[in-house]
């Protein structure tokens, strides 16, 4: 298979995680996302997965009622660590050589995530799970993702979403949405409508002309063709 990309940043949701359940970890999800990479990996292409927390907690939605909004914060980048783990241990098991780095300090159970080690380790054909976004409070896991990839010199951003790529509507509450095959970076970040990644995400990957994905994640072959370069989703770039 062509390969068009060297190495890329895969951002998962933790809501995806959940699978069947209302929150938590589903283990066939993960089960069936280690498969998955398994395929890219195959192709010689070196993989980055930022993982959110939203399955276990949202900082910006619990902030209040005592919680100060950097507790909270925290509090997310925490629940990021959880999916981590959980995807570090059943990707192994799947045969998927993977290592857990940390941008908070967890010492005890992630290794911390240093530049020239995250290197060391996608150079050597492991897969990188990148916890805690980017360990500081206020910064999604969006706009961590796109800072990630940007340190890492990856080629380009594949955010997995819950539909096929970005609607002139949401498709959700429209039946006449229309799929957007390709925007441009200005287009993604003036359209209030496009709620898809975070605003402040799309404009740093402009400022720095990052190319991103934005398809779904949970059809089989979709990660394999975003990571080659083949026409899925919603490209934005110049």
């Amino acid at each position: 298979m062509k390969v068009k990309y060297k190495r890329v940043l895969l951002k998962l949701s933790g809501e995806q995680l959940a699978g069947k359940f209302d929150g938590g970890i589903d283990p066939e999800v993960a089960g069936w996302l280690a498969d998955e990479i398994k395929k890219v990996a195959q192709e010689n292409i070196q993989v980055v997965i930022m993982v959110g927390g939203g399955n276990f907690v949202r900082g910006a939605r619990i902030a209040g009622h005592g919680i100060q909004r950097v507790t909270a914060d925290h509090m997310g980048m925490l629940g990021t660590l959880i999916n981590a783990l959980a995807l570090t241990d059943i990707f192994e098991a799947h045969k998927v050589k993977t290592r857990c780095l940390s941008n908070i300090f967890a010492n005890q159970v992630a290794e911390p995530f240093v530049h020239r080690l995250a290197n060391k380790h996608l150079e050597k054909g492991r897969v990188v799970i990148l916890a805690g976004g980017s360990g500081r409070p206020y910064v999604t896991t969006d706009t961590a993702a796109v800072v990630l990839a940007l340190e890492l010199d990856c080629d380009s951003v594949l955010k997995a979403t819950k539909v096929d790529g970005i609607y002139d509507k949401d498709p959700a509450k429209h039946t006449n949405a229309k799929k957007i095959s390709k925007l441009s970076y200005r287009q993604a970040v003036g359209d209030e409508a496009i709620k898809v990644m975070d605003k402040a995400a799309m404009a740093l990957a402009m400022e720095h002309a990052m190319p991103l994905i934005v398809f779904d994640a949970m059809t089989a072959g979709n990660i394999l063709l975003a990571a080659t370069g083949k026409v899925v989703g919603t490209s934005i770039q110049a």
